[in-house]
């Protein structure tokens, strides 16, 4: 098929508007020489020159017609008609080519502003922390990352999600007042686009976060690893990627998915598997009144945090030697060497050269060894004692995808003989329960399907008769306000079965919005998991220092050394005065790691961590009573 020549030249000048602005300008100014020049040469031509004025070189008259085209009142005062009027055609040129521009440079600068406002606009940074996705998650990591840049001049944050730019920014300015020392910059793009990585600049990041992103109603997608997971693919299969490997966080929430993740990711990422993470927090923390404290003070960046140091000046001694050898430092593990971290190793574990302790420290700049701490108060410690196991009784009030995963963690930790209760509203938790559940070995499971904001199936229950209630939050059915609201009327008739049978009922609720969380202290529960916050905090801690995710797998699995809150009285003699490193000492005979304690007078005050304090000085002296706790890493 022949293209006549007037079709080709049209297709051509076509293409030449389609490039934009520059390209208008440029034929407006192709345009505006060929008519100022043309009519220059029918000026000379024609010989008209102003009326008394010798005759005008084909310079001079271009040069005057650039000048009307410019100022139409620049031909007030020509004279002579003839001349008058091959100028008037110059200004009318002159008045179609500057209007024509205005609109031009006004419609590419509008085009302009909106490709900024959208976001498009590729990132040059360096050494910046990139979050990919959007949800509720964003802004507790970037509160967090905002606390770990606190000692960094111009840090920057850059937030890559598919939601208007111009929004994201609105939203965080909402949620964080002051970002302090760190920049926020959003970007508008698919995390799962090569082009849209390029604009956040992921090359030059210091580390990368990838959060499961919500859909267009703010909700989580129906499948939220296969997201993360094209977006591991998009990060580390990139053709055009740096050749130095990348530092990425990812969450999962299905184990089935965690090893496809790894395959993609290897090296390069550390997966946070959400499901069993919060499981097992919850697990831990229904058994302990006060360990979500711990947790989060622990976890987060504004108190003390998990450090790796090695100190020279220690190689050839022992583990327990090393656990007083700080003053304001909590030893609680190892890294040997080339090895994998160990928390809570045996106390005659020899330092080697290379070897790092794991220490709590409000921050690495305290980490220093000082004094030796006050000698221990070898009268107050008293002998272990063997405490029998005896089965126990939990119930679970409510249902959501984490509930299997609640079940089967509880299941590692309870004594044999021991039963569960479910009592929850939702169709499919019985079928669930049969297909997930059906390895339990130490404790005995019932269900049974009813409101649990009815008063009077909670009376039935006789829930003051349990040692641990566990709350959950209807997440899968319900938006985030109905579902914590659920559960802040759950609290309350507990609170009230409690009050009116003058009885202690120990409860670990879940909460969805952190905003909720005030309002749910006047429930006086013990213990409150606000899951996404949980997995905001781990995101943000790996995301500084990969090496924490080896620690926290430690940490929160029932294989090793866990976390436990133990009486006080198993340690020191009650209502003597000891110091911290005499606590320290006792716990190191027993094979254990002491990082605190937890007072029972204060467990009601929020402005003293309801009575947990973390990595407190091993000189500092303590009296405690026959119902406080010792914090410390132990097996069992």
């Amino acid at each position: 098929m022949s293209f006549s020549l007037r079709e080709r030249a049209r297709y051509a000048f076509d293409n030449t508007l389609a490039k934009g602005t520059v390209a208008l300008i440029a034929w407006l100014a192709v345009v505006s020489l060929l008519g100022i020049l043309l009519i220059a040469a029918l000026v000379v031509l024609f010989g008209v020159r102003p009326e008394g004025a010798e005759e005008l070189g084909f310079a001079e008259a271009a040069w005057g017609n650039l000048m009307r085209t410019l100022d139409a009142g620049t031909m007030g005062g020509d004279e002579g008609w003839p001349f008058r009027i091959w100028m008037f055609l110059v200004t009318l040129l002159g008045i179609f080519i500057l209007s024509t521009l205005i609109g031009v440079l006004s419609s590419g600068l509008e085009g302009q502003l909106d490709a900024l406002r959208k976001g498009r606009s590729r990132v040059v940074e360096h050494d910046h922390t990139v979050i990919l996705g959007w949800s509720e998650q964003v802004f507790p990591i970037i509160a967090e990352l905002i606390e770990a840049n606190a000692s960094r001049r111009r840090a920057c944050i850059v937030v890559l999600g598919e939601k208007d730019k111009v929004e994201m920014e609105e939203a965080i300015a909402e949620a964080i007042d002051d970002t302090r020392t760190t920049r926020i910059v959003c970007r508008n793009g698919s995390p799962r686009a090569l082009h849209d990585l390029h604009i956040a600049g992921i090359d030059s990041a210091r580390s990368i976060i990838v959060v499961a992103p919500e859909n267009e109603e703010g909700e989580k997608s129906p499948d939220p690893d296969v997201d993360v997971i094209k977006a591991l693919l998009a990060i580390t299969n990139n053709p055009n990627r740096k050749p130095s490997p990348y530092h990425i966080v990812a969450e999962v929430r299905d184990p089935k998915n965690f090893a496809v993740a790894q395959m993609v990711g290897k090296d390069e990422v550390e997966l946070v598997l959400v499901g069993d993470l919060v499981a097992r927090v919850m697990a831990q923390t229904c058994r302990q009144s006060g360990l979500s404290v711990v947790y989060t003070e622990l976890l987060d960046f504004g108190g003390d945090e998990i450090y790796f140091k090695e100190e020279p000046s220690l190689v050839g001694k022992s583990y327990s030697q090393a656990l007083l050898a700080y003053e304001d430092c909590a030893v609680i593990g190892m890294r040997q060497r080339g090895g994998a971290p160990v928390l809570n190793p045996p106390p005659d574990t020899p330092i080697a050269a290379g070897d790092k302790l794991i220490v709590v420290a409000e921050d690495d700049d305290a980490i220093k060894l000082g004094t030796a701490p006050a000698p221990a108060n070898a009268a107050a410690i008293v002998a272990a004692t063997e405490v029998p196991a005896t089965p126990e009784r939990s119930l679970i009030l409510g249902w959501n995808w984490r509930a299997p995963s609640v079940i089967n963690e509880l299941d590692n930790y309870v004594p044999p003989g021991s039963t569960i209760h479910v009592v929850a509203d939702a169709e499919s938790a019985e079928e669930t329960i049969r297909t997930e559940c059906s390895g339990l070995k130490r404790q005995k499971l019932q269900f049974r399907r009813a409101d649990t904001t009815d008063r009077r199936v909670l009376d039935a229950l006789k829930v003051q008769a349990y040692d641990h209630v566990i709350v959950l939050c209807y997440s899968d059915t319900l938006d985030v306000q109905k579902a914590d609201a659920i559960t802040l009327i759950t609290l309350l008739h507990l609170r009230d079965i409690a009050d009116k049978a003058n009885h202690r009922i120990p409860v670990v609720s879940e909460m969805l919005d952190i905003k909720n969380r005030a309002l749910a202290e006047v429930t006086r529960a013990d213990d409150f998991i606000v899951s996404d916050k949980l997995v905001s905090l781990m995101l943000s801690q790996i995301s500084e220092n990969k090496e924490l995710n080896l620690v926290f797998a430690d940490l929160f699995s029932s294989e090793g050394s866990e976390i436990y809150l133990k009486p006080a009285t198993q340690y020191v003699t009650p209502n003597v005065p000891v110091t911290f490193s005499t606590v320290v000492v006792a716990a190191a005979r027993r094979g254990e790691s002491a990082l605190g304690f937890k007072l029972a007078a204060q467990s009601g005050d929020a402005s003293k961590s309801y009575g947990v304090v973390v990595n407190p000085e091993k000189s500092e002296s303590v009296t405690f009573g026959p119902h406080d706790k010792i914090i410390v890493l132990a097996e069992d």
